[in-house]
């Protein structure tokens, strides 16, 4: 049985369409993938995504355990600072990524993927043998919604007294909005869009979906379901948990050695030190279709012969662009920018081109 966020009713009363997803019933479309896409690269959109996993993580061991299990580097985190990063999984792959949120040397919060809560809060658990940090689950109680696109701040602006202007990209601060206090108000996101995302206890979720719904009315704000968040996220090249990287893919080839730390000790450093020095055999890379086509998870990725180099794990038709866009991971020396590879739909090969991301 799939769990349901605290504004299930809310989707459902709006018109979504709903789907089974990491074991939720979430909204994958309102109005439409297109219509919600544009709204956020253009306006503003409201998505629920009370599905992702929350943990506080605190006492006097809670930064020694992060620093330990999290590739990227915590103890250059300040007060109010977020950070993405992931967790090695002890034998090269990935457990899941995160973004760890420093709210003081004692407490942190970490948002981890819903489709991993289980597994990630056994993976803490396990290394926290060792730490003894203090670490609760708060996911149950906490939802999160997020407001992006050119005209979120102003949307949220109206709501709070905050001067969310003095937020920088991945800050955060708490405060209160329409009302509701302890409001962690984080200047985060996954469309590249720009807007805050907020987390709150689930009794005020749908007060503060409808007063932002009525705050974003002026400048187009619409609801936006799963479908657009992930042609969102895909232009702008962002990894999603079980497409683009999971307990098979390392961080160096997912293109994430920008969030692995080597000034610190941490779990499988010296496997991803010696991966780093030998290079990587296989690397995930943006391409663009060079002929009118979808790509989609799991294609063939092949050479000009029609050897097999790769595998799509994400892909779309961009609806900025106008043309197939996707992730894939391929193997040397396919990897390097402008390479022409095919991708095999129905049992055609189709030109693709290695292109720089994000694709927009």
């Amino acid at each position: 049985m799939d769990k349901k966020t605290a504004l299930y009713n809310k989707h459902v009363s709006l018109g979504a369409k709903m789907v089974p997803f990491a074991g939720f019933e979430m909204p994958v479309q309102y109005s439409g993938v297109t219509e919600e896409h544009f709204a956020v690269r253009e306006k503003v959109g409201i998505f629920d995504v009370s599905h992702m996993g929350q943990f506080y993580v605190e006492g006097p061991e809670a930064k020694n355990l992060l620093q330990f299990i999290t590739s990227n580097n915590v103890e250059k985190l300040t007060n109010g600072q977020a950070q993405y990063s992931c967790l090695p999984n002890g034998k090269g792959g990935i457990v899941d990524d995160l973004i760890v949120y420093k709210m003081n040397d004692e407490k942190y919060f970490v948002v981890v993927n819903a489709s991993n809560i289980e597994k990630d809060w056994n993976h803490f658990s396990h290394y926290n043998e060792k730490f003894g940090a203090q670490l609760s689950n708060i996911s149950d109680e906490t939802s999160l919604i997020a407001i992006q696109g050119p005209k979120a701040v102003e949307t949220l602006q109206k709501l709070t007294d905050t001067n969310l202007s003095e937020i920088p990209y991945y800050h955060f601060t708490v405060g209160t909005v329409a009302g509701v206090e302890n409001v962690i108000i984080s200047n985060t996101g996954y469309t590249g869009s720009g807007g805050f995302e907020i987390y709150f206890k689930n009794e005020s979720a749908e007060k503060l979906w409808d007063e932002l719904t009525n705050a974003g009315e002026e400048f187009g704000l619409i609801p936006c379901g799963l479908a657009s968040r992930d042609t969102l996220r895909l232009e702008k090249g962002f990894c999603l948990y079980r497409n683009d990287i999971d307990d098979t893919t390392s961080p160096l080839e997912a293109g994430l050695g920008w969030i692995t730390k080597f000034d610190k000790e941490f779990v499988d450093k010296e496997f991803l030190l010696k991966q780093k020095e030998e290079g990587v055999s296989r690397k995930l890379v943006g391409f663009e279709m060079q002929e009118k086509a979808i790509p989609r998870h799991d294609y063939l990725v092949v050479d000009a012969e029609g050897n097999e180099i790769g595998k799509v794990t994400s892909g779309t038709m961009s609806p900025l662009k106008k043309v197939g866009i996707g992730l894939a991971y391929v193997a040397k020396p396919y990897f390097k920018l402008d390479s022409e590879i095919f991708i095999q739909i129905r049992n055609k090969n189709i030109p693709a081109k290695v292109v720089k991301l994000p694709f927009v």
